[in-house]
């Protein structure tokens, strides 16, 4: 039982497993905290810079297209990461049984050298979905870093407190002619203390974090792939070779065998 059970788990190909975890874990984080950030992002324009639906009507169209293909990452990448997992069961087989039965076989290779590739293409895409995760977490960020100055100690009266504003429309989601569009003094400290900013603006945060950990576990998989291709490629070199040596003992045999039933026949 020992015996079958360290074999069981040398069969099991770690690397994927551990590539399998962070990719979903990042696609979770990314896919959850965003489609809530993203609801509280609308709540939050329609509530202080846009009163008006018209002004902002294509903003949350755009937000809402995003949420359902949130729904159609986190379905895709669940199926992507059990099926790269399996592959990853595949090779390691392939590689630890290649004395035995089992065989590689050229559309195995096919397979995996598709996967490399797609892998790759989906690592670039989410280059890009990290990237412009971090937008809203830039604009939130010079928010917050605002009603900190309105905070501090330093800003003198009233007066003073009133002329630090925020332009909402200087980032191009709302119209110019959207009203109000900014927020200025203690109305902008009292949207910062808010429910809705605080969760909106930390989701957003950690929706860009599990985006750059999708990116780092896709990067992995492109390393064990791309391994496990070229373990593939020299296994199946091997299996030639094996064949073909087997081929030659078995002729070298069959020569002897009909010489020594030649000799029989001559004595």
């Amino acid at each position: 039982c020992f015996e079958c059970c360290i074999k069981c788990l040398g069969g099991v190909p770690y690397a994927s497993l551990v590539a399998t975890i962070l990719c979903f874990s990042g696609v979770a984080l990314f896919c959850g905290c965003g489609h809530v950030a993203l609801a509280g992002t609308v709540a939050i324009l329609e509530q202080h810079f846009s009163t008006n639906t018209s002004d902002h009507a294509l903003l949350s169209e755009v937000i809402q297209l995003m949420q359902y293909v949130i729904y159609g990452i986190a379905s895709f990448f669940f199926l992507y990461g059990i099926i790269l997992l399996a592959e990853g069961f595949y090779t390691t087989s392939a590689v630890k049984e290649l004395h035995g039965e089992f065989k590689t076989t050229a559309c195995g290779r096919c397979i995996s050298g598709m996967f490399v590739f797609l892998t790759y293409v989906l690592g670039v895409a989410w280059l890009g979905v990290f990237g412009f995760s971090a937008v809203p977490v830039f604009m939130f960020y010079n928010i917050w870093s605002t009603c900190e100055v309105i905070k501090s100690p330093q800003t003198n009266g009233t007066a003073g407190v009133e002329q630090i504003c925020v332009d909402i429309r200087q980032y191009g989601i709302i119209p110019w002619n959207a009203f109000p569009g900014r927020m200025c003094g203690s109305a902008l400290e009292n949207l910062c203390n808010t429910s809705e900013f605080y969760m909106s603006y930390h989701l957003f945060i950690v929706a860009c974090a599990g985006a750059g950990a999708t990116v780092i576990a896709l990067i992995h998989f492109l390393m064990i792939l791309s391994s496990n291709w070229a373990y593939l490629k020299d296994a199946s070199k091997m299996q030639a070779y094996q064949d073909l040596k087997a081929k030659e003992e078995q002729e070298l045999q069959d020569i002897q065998s009909r010489s020594k039933e030649q000799l029989n026949s001559y004595t």
